[in-house]
């Protein structure tokens, strides 16, 4: 008699999946935190360096090389520039403009944007009708989200360019990541970490010219930096990864779906933010829209072995 073997546990991958989609959600509240007592400029730095001391001290830990190719660290560079010092700092920016709320949702714009930059920029992807469809779905849960008919103030209207900015550089960054960095030998800790001490050096120079620090900064704000470097920046790259390894690959992608509701949950419970009914709208087009998009609509049909599969809507 044979035993039967035991299932594998699931429950790690799950728990990272929900901590970081807490984490990236948290950040825009953390955000808001930090410019009580620093510049935009300065968030973004400290933010980056904190991130890379975290994830330093982690390969130290583990023992794990850092990338010895000149052409890696070039493209590192690169991205680090389209990933976090600018799309970091243009977050930050806006946040002095609009509610955190409305940060996070914009924040789940980044699959379209990626997309589009795929498609009509890099055409790395085939333009499919589902892919056409989700899209235009998705750029007017944009429209939705943002509440066009009501028109913007200045500041306001600047605060939506920063972050529609902001996830043009994501979805640039994305799809470079894609075509220079996917086939690299490199471990992924390794790459992060590269890439966040990039970030970091970038940002000095700015924040020694545009930057100004409070002699006397709240508690709150320099736990939320904290947060937002150790947790955000940091922790959250290993948690990605951790999810990436064991999830299947539609589960790994979903974040985005979670990241926003996060978002919205701490701006209205911790930063007391309103929430208008276009908002919630908007951001549920822009995910069907980029669920249409990923083709996740799917029915199940049986072989004639009786194995249920999935096929394309």
């Amino acid at each position: 008699m044979t035993m039967a073997k035991p299932k594998p546990r699931t429950l790690g991958w799950q728990v990272s999946f929900v901590l970081l989609g807490a984490i990236w959600g948290c950040s825009f509240w953390w955000i808001k935190l930090g410019l009580r007592a620093m510049s935009p400029v300065d968030v973004a730095l400290v933010r980056l360096a904190a991130g890379a001391v975290t994830l330093l001290t982690l390969t130290a830990i583990t023992r794990t090389p850092l990338a010895r190719r000149l052409s890696t660290w070039g493209h590192l560079f690169v991205l680090a520039l389209l990933l976090n010092s600018v799309p970091f700092t243009l977050f930050s920016y806006s946040e002095t403009h609009i509610s955190a709320v409305l940060a996070g949702l914009i924040n789940a714009c980044t699959p379209l944007s990626t997309l589009i930059v795929a498609l009509f920029i890099l055409r790395q992807e085939p333009v499919r009708p589902t892919v056409m469809g989700g899209l235009a779905i998705g750029l007017v849960g944009v429209l939705v989200v943002i509440g066009v008919w009501n028109g913007f103030g200045a500041g306001q209207r600047l605060g939506i360019i920063a972050c529609l900015g902001a996830v043009v550089c994501y979805g640039f960054g994305f799809t470079y990541a894609r075509r220079h960095l996917a086939g690299l030998p490199d471990n992924p800790i390794a790459l992060a970490t590269g890439q966040i001490v990039c970030g970091t050096l970038q940002m000095v120079p700015f924040a020694l010219a545009f930057g100004h620090f409070d002699a006397i900064r709240p508690t709150s704000s320099l736990l939320a930096l904290g947060a937002l470097g150790v947790l955000g920046t940091g922790f959250a790259y290993v948690l990605n990864f951790d999810v990436v390894r064991n999830a299947p690959a539609t589960v790994a992608s979903s974040v985005t779906y979670l990241t926003p509701v996060f978002a919205v949950i701490v701006g209205i419970a911790f930063l007391g933010e309103s929430l208008s009914w276009n908002e919630p709208a908007g951001a549920l087009l822009i995910l069907l829209g980029v669920a249409i998009s990923q083709n996740r609509f799917r029915r199940r049909v049986r072989r004639p072995a009786g194995e249920l599969v999935d096929e394309p809507a």
